[in-house]
């Protein structure tokens, strides 16, 4: 976990950089917890925004629940890497595997339980994980609907994390589950697109969501090796986007029918 000043500053504008150093020299970074290669970390601005930071790779992963939509890291990642530079925070993955392997069955089976019972979220993961079945799309648009319900102030203005609904998707996909997962990225896409007019900032971020729930869906369908009338209805999942209003993301979504079409003549050869 190697990070240094220089390796923040390369990473965001001077004018930002010197926004977070000043979040972190007053104290803005608070909960900043490690486990192997993930840290996350909340930073006090005009409200609470939650920070991931993923070490697992050549460069940090970086993510915020804020707004910001310009180049580069936004101020409170900034404020949690410097900190992270300063002295990077102690891993609790050791000391967590060491109960694991101390802790008989039947007491993880029972503290289990009693977590998947009153964590929805993680009763979700669960199942995604361990489980056969999997919701509707329906069922995954729902829940989207709801983060946009529980943001609405009355408009959009931040920048929703959806992150649980992408990990559960990844979580399909390390199981080969391709089309559950194509199920959750579908749902994320096509509720983000039928909720954008609530938006009212942070519009690069939504736009990073549809596209990366696209590059998903397209993915898992194609992972499938679908018959030419299998693809031409995942394929009109896609086309129905392209004639929705209001047409905000249209070229967004013809531009991702084009490729999907165009791979699936390419693998087809």
């Amino acid at each position: 976990m190697n990070i240094t000043e220089d390796t923040i500053t390369d990473r965001c504008t001077q004018a930002v950089f010197k926004r977070g150093e000043n979040y972190y020299q007053d104290g803005h970074v608070q909960q900043l917890n490690r486990f192997d290669d993930l840290i996350t970390a909340t930073v006090e601005g005009s409200r609470l925004y939650d920070v991931t930071i993923n070490f697992d790779g050549r460069s940090p992963d970086t993510r915020c629940t804020c707004p910001y939509d310009g180049s580069g890291d936004c101020k409170h990642i900034v404020a949690v890497l410097l900190d992270i530079a300063a002295g990077a925070p102690a891993d609790d993955s050791d000391s967590v595997k060491q109960v694991l392997a101390d802790t008989a069955a039947s007491e993880l089976r029972e503290f289990l339980g009693d977590a998947l019972e009153t964590h929805p979220e993680l009763r979700e993961q669960f199942l995604a994980t361990f489980g056969d079945d999997h919701k509707s799309v329906e069922e995954y648009r729902s829940q989207v609907e709801q983060l946009f319900e529980q943001h609405a102030d009355p408009g959009i203005y931040d920048a929703i994390d959806f992150s649980k609904f992408f990990e559960m998707a990844e979580t399909y996909r390390d199981r080969e589950r391709y089309l559950a997962a194509a199920t959750v990225y579908r749902a994320i896409f096509e509720e983000v697109d039928a909720k954008y007019h609530w938006v009212d900032g942070a519009y690069d971020h939504y736009a990073q969501v549809i596209q990366r729930a696209l590059d998903g869906y397209t993915n898992c369908v194609l992972a499938t090796e679908p018959t030419p009338a299998e693809f031409d209805t995942y394929a009109g999942v896609i086309e129905a986007r392209t004639t929705t209003d209001p047409p905000i993301n249209t070229d967004q979504f013809q531009r991702a029918l084009r490729e999907f079409e165009d791979q699936y003549e390419t693998d087809g050869e």
